[in-house]
């Protein structure tokens, strides 16, 4: 099963949301970007780090605007179910821009970084980071990987929304690059729910686009759906057999 969740900034408790007693070793809660665990190196925060590590299912998250890129950027890079990754601790990491992922027996597409609104009151390598903004390289390998599924996945995982769900939930506001970009992969890609949490909002716009914030999201209810059913034909062909 895969959860998603918007941003988290360094709070603690979205993981005692009793809805995450169900996931297991395969199964994953996914971040839609400022995860903000990794901001100061503190001895405190390593500590934080690892207790999120050892969760017994897969904490992944897309990088949002409000993280340390300095520090982020000291954990190496390494693949994991099919894409690139920096392994934080234990089953916490963080997934990288432009990649495809297989995360239980689902595919998907994740793009974190964006661009800060209040870039112009914060100050670099203090509380913000030009890396927060993808790169040309980053952009192109996105509709690369996508290319290699036939632009074709399951679900897609975002900080910045596309521009086209942008201006219904905000209105024709400023756009920037990226949410140019994502529109792009919106209007080409054929995907089952797409997941971004800027806005710092709960809205479900049907049928398939998820603004999230402090909620917490059944990626695939399709999936216990049809557990929930099997296991109801299981006990009524036990209960006949009986008779």
């Amino acid at each position: 099963m895969i959860y998603v969740t918007g941003d988290v900034h360094a709070d603690l408790s979205r993981f005692k949301d009793k809805a995450l007693r169900k996931l297991r070793k395969n199964d994953a809660l996914i971040i839609c970007g400022d995860f903000g665990f990794i901001w100061d190196g503190s001895e405190r925060e390593r500590r934080v780090l690892k207790k999120i590590g050892r969760l017994p299912y897969n904490v992944l998250f897309v990088e949002g605007t409000h993280e340390n890129y300095d520090l982020l950027e000291g954990y190496e890079v390494e693949e994991w179910c099919g894409g690139k990754t920096r392994k934080i601790s234990g089953r916490l990491r963080q997934l990288l821009r432009g990649q495809v992922f297989e995360i239980a027996e689902r595919t998907v597409f994740t793009f974190g970084g964006g661009q800060s609104d209040d870039i112009y009151e914060l100050v670099e390598g203090s509380n913000w980071w030009r890396r927060e903004i993808p790169t040309e390289e980053e952009l192109s390998e996105g509709l690369k990987n996508l290319e290699k599924v036939n632009n074709k996945v399951d679900f897609v995982v975002t900080y910045e929304p596309p521009s086209k769900m942008q201006d219904f939930l905000l209105g024709s506001g400023d756009r920037n690059h990226i949410n140019t970009y994502l529109n792009g992969i919106f209007e080409k890609v054929e995907f089952r729910s797409w997941f971004f949490g800027k806005l710092h909002m709960n809205k479900l716009i049907p049928p398939k686009y998820h603004a999230v914030y402090d909620s917490i999201v059944v990626a695939d209810a399709t999936k216990i759906k049809k557990k929930k059913k099997a296991a109801i034909a299981a006990e009524k062909n036990t209960t006949e057999e009986e008779k």
